[in-house]
């Protein structure tokens, strides 16, 4: 690894960091330079066995009732780790309420959950698996399940000295989410590292429309193109459909409509888009704040109907390419 690399990083978290195939030199992958170290608590330290187990729990369709799901299966690695659905569907065809986001570069985020409600990826871990619509199993009977497998009973003894629980369970799925980097697009290249060919004139007209008089950045600003807090994007005129965003968390009234603000990278991936996955494209989603939303009474203030000539919308779009890096993928090649 480049010595301007290894600065970047404390000791705990280099090691780790060999583990990982992204910057393994079997892997023929070029080391990449982070924005910052991924944070992680000081009780569940990264390491890579625990990010071993962590990936083996979370492609392992027995974390579903009925065995038929993984976490895999809602986050699929091809596809950023998210799965190309308006909606996940869940144990027995059943179908979430929302779409799933993109976990690379999760470690990062400091809310969790569309309704940015959940402080740790630990904590986030238990929603899914309990969840009756998605894999519908108390934690009790999936402990029963899993403990009598031997590579679980194995490594929880040797990573964590006790027997697989829940607390195994939690801290090493949210390990390897934590290992999940996507930080090498053409606009890392470019912003990052400072190289002005790294993306088109186009792209650049794009990045400078997005980060000046349209102001994005307000909400999406770089690295990692989300401020991590729930808003009304104006999406609907009125939320009288059950979902009404943060609202349901903790009744307040003027958090009807509110979602956590998405990353834009690797957008290309993701669609489709907003947290009901109600938009298929791109091209719809510049319409959508083209017209300035649909008027929500809480909708954020910034948003106003703006004026976009055909080369603006194309520029954004050639941006918003730029934010595409499918270098994780080296890792999960042999499931694809």
């Amino acid at each position: 690894m480049h010595a301007s690399v290894m600065k970047r990083f404390n000791t705990v978290f280099v090691l780790a960091f060999i583990g990982l195939t992204f910057c393994c030199s079997k892997c023929d992958q070029k080391d990449i330079a982070l924005y910052e170290p991924i944070p992680f608590p000081k009780e569940n330290p990264i390491s890579s066995d625990k990010i071993a187990l962590g990936e083996r729990l979370f492609f392992d369709k027995r974390l579903s009732k009925d065995n038929s799901i993984s976490c895999a299966s809602c986050h699929v690695p091809s596809l950023a780790f998210s799965d190309g659905r308006k909606v996940s569907i869940g144990v027995n065809g059943g179908l979430t309420e929302r779409n799933a986001p993109t976990l690379l570069n999760v470690g990062y985020q400091k809310t969790l959950m569309f309704d940015a409600h959940i402080s740790s990826l630990e904590l986030q871990a238990i929603v899914p698996i309990q969840e009756h619509v998605e894999m519908d199993m108390s934690m009790i009977d999936l402990i029963n399940k899993l403990k009598v497998d031997s590579y679980y009973t194995r490594e929880a003894k040797r990573l964590f000295n006790r027997t697989f629980d829940a607390y195994v369970l939690t801290r090493s799925l949210a390990t390897f989410q934590r290992s999940l980097i996507s930080q090498n697009a053409p606009f890392d290249r470019f912003y990052r590292d400072k190289q002005t060919n790294a993306i088109s004139q186009s792209a650049q007209l794009g990045w400078n429309l997005f980060s000046g008089r349209l102001n994005c950045v307000s909400c999406h600003p770089p690295p990692f193109f989300t401020h991590f807090k729930a808003e009304n994007n104006g999406l609907y005129s009125k939320y009288d459909q059950p979902d009404k965003g943060r609202f349901r968390i903790f009744n307040d009234s003027s958090d009807i409509g509110k979602f956590k603000v998405p990353s834009l990278r690797n957008i290309e991936l993701t669609f489709p888009y907003m947290h009901d996955g109600s938009m298929r494209s791109l091209a719809d989603v510049l319409r959508h704040y083209e017209k300035g939303g649909n008027n929500h009474p809480l909708q954020h203030p910034s948003l106003k109907p703006i004026v976009l000539s055909e080369k603006e919308k194309a520029n954004l779009l050639a941006f918003l390419s730029t934010l595409t890096d499918t270098s994780y993928m080296v890792r999960f090649k042999k499931m694809n």
